[in-house]
């Protein structure tokens, strides 16, 4: 098992990544259970992962004399609504949650974001434990406090920083995903290379398919790493006030448009418009001639051999660049009239843009819906 820190200021935690954590919840996470006594502990699930992975947390919980009270959120983005707020927070409070609880989130990204946020507002703040069961949330969304739900107008617009207790990744649990998943939370793992680590983006590329495979041997130091590079950037730049947090979103303004323009549904999943976002990313650097064109395409190949898209033309989205480019102007990030975007300088060393003029990026939109 890898244990990384994610060192705040009184507020430090742990995620430990390893084979057989869900398992042994009862005893990794027995100070956040202990406070509930007999009453049922309230684990809020997403279906799928509750039908596959349920039962290995049950006997977790029962074997410490624990039961489950257990709350099922439909898969999906469109579970990440206020109306699914609503009901998530009315259930832990007529289950009497208090400030010292801890509710347990078992699913990926779209729970653990639900759950953080339902945690973040009630009774001003209480606690909650991430169980990551998919790659994107092991390696990103389960570390770092951003919590959130979405609206029409956009992707993560209501939320706030709220660090988990605990997170628990199992690596384990990656073999029950369908493999389109898997490919998703790979673009993820690559970013971190993307924006920072050259070394380990060539190393990613070289063992995506073992990743894939979810060869446990590979993966438990694949997404220490990832969590260890996000877990020093949190601990500088927690409420992503400068531009060390910032660099997380390198593919995520792109991604969140094609993700909106789409309907944030099966039809492009977050990490493939992740992928799609890191391209998209490069080829502008190559645009502004911050990178050459082969550089960009390191990236476009290197996550085509791992399946994933890399042509937003593929899509066969009914718009234009501009239309991409007015999704942007609601991004949270956007401040002073500008939306800032994560470029890069070379292939392992992004930076915070912020004199990116939306018309050059729908002119730049067209040429890639038209290309390839």
């Amino acid at each position: 098992m890898a244990v990384v820190d994610v060192a705040l200021a009184g507020r430090s935690y742990e995620v430990r990544v390893g084979a057989g954590l869900l398992d042994r919840t009862h005893a990794e996470a027995h100070a956040f259970i202990e406070s509930y006594g007999k009453r049922s502990v309230p684990v809020v699930a997403d279906a799928n992962a509750k039908r596959l992975l349920g039962g290995r947390l049950q006997a977790s919980f029962r074997s410490a004399g624990h039961a489950i009270d257990w709350y099922e959120v439909a898969p999906g983005e469109g579970s990440k609504s206020w109306e699914e707020l609503q009901k998530l927070t009315d259930w832990l409070l007529e289950r009497g949650i208090t400030r010292s609880d801890h509710v347990f989130a078992l699913g990926g990204g779209v729970v653990g974001d639900l759950v953080g946020f339902a945690c973040a507002i009630l009774k001003r703040g209480c606690g909650f434990v991430q169980l990551p069961t998919t790659l994107l949330a092991q390696v990103d969304s389960s570390v770092g406090g951003k919590t959130a739900i979405n609206t029409g107008a956009g992707k993560n617009l209501i939320g706030a920083f709220h660090q988990p207790a605990l997170v628990l990744a199992d690596t384990s649990c990656l073999a029950t995903l369908p493999q389109r998943e898997l490919r998703a939370g790979l673009a993820e793992v690559f970013k971190y290379g993307v924006l920072g680590d050259a070394d380990f983006f060539a190393r990613v590329d070289e063992t995506s398919g073992a990743i894939i495979a979810c060869d446990d041997a590979v993966l438990e130091p694949v997404i220490a790493h990832c969590v260890a590079m996000k877990a020093q950037i949190v601990a500088e730049d927690e409420r992503e006030t400068k531009d060390a947090r910032a660099l997380l979103n390198l593919g995520h303004t792109f991604g969140h448009a094609l993700e909106a323009e789409t309907g944030f549904g099966e039809r492009l999943l977050h990490g493939e418009a992740v992928a799609l976002g890191m391209v998209l990313a490069a080829r502008y650097s190559a645009r502004r001639e911050l990178i050459s064109l082969s550089n960009a395409e390191q990236v476009a190949d290197a996550l085509a051999r791992a399946g994933l898209p890399t042509e937003i033309a593929a899509l066969g989205m009914d718009c234009d660049g501009t239309t991409l480019a007015h999704h942007m102007r609601n991004d949270k990030k956007a401040g002073g009239g500008t939306v800032p975007f994560i470029l890069l300088r070379s292939l392992g060393e992004a930076f915070v843009a912020r004199d990116v003029d939306l018309s050059d990026i729908a002119a730049f939109l067209d040429e890639q819906l038209q290309a390839h």
